[in-house]
């Protein structure tokens, strides 16, 4: 019986061996790897993001209601609520351009003038 053998290119022995193992958190989830990015590289990371630093006053009971969702999802805290806070943004614009479509819609939908319950419109005298 001949053996089999299976070439296993550079890209697949990436995949195999790193991107599952992000995948599945064996990679990158251990504390003692982390480290502070430098202020400079922080400061580029979140110009690429638009990303803006607020200060705001919440609730701790919202916050601690976040953080066993985020807990519960596997995600920080602060990144669900960066989340949430999108999502709601997207749904109010969303809103208020549909209401604004509409209303303008109805305007130009305004019924026509009749006189004595006919279709015709009231023609001004000249």
């Amino acid at each position: 019986m001949a053996k089999m053998t299976t070439k296993i290119t550079m890209k697949e022995k990436k995949i195999l061996g790193t991107e599952q193992a992000w995948d599945s958190r064996a990679l990158g989830c251990d504390v003692k790897y982390a480290k502070r990015a430098k202020p400079d590289y922080a400061l580029a990371i979140d110009e690429s993001l638009g990303l803006q630093m607020i200060s705001i006053r919440l609730n701790q009971e919202l916050i601690a209601a976040f953080k066993v969702i985020g807990e519960h999802h596997g995600v920080g805290y602060q990144p669900l609520m960066r989340d949430a806070l999108q999502r709601f943004a997207t749904a109010e614009l969303k809103s208020i351009v549909s209401s604004g479509l509409a209303s303008q819609k109805k305007k130009s939908i305004a019924p026509t003038k009749t006189v004595g319950g006919s279709s015709k419109p009231i023609k001004k005298a000249a």
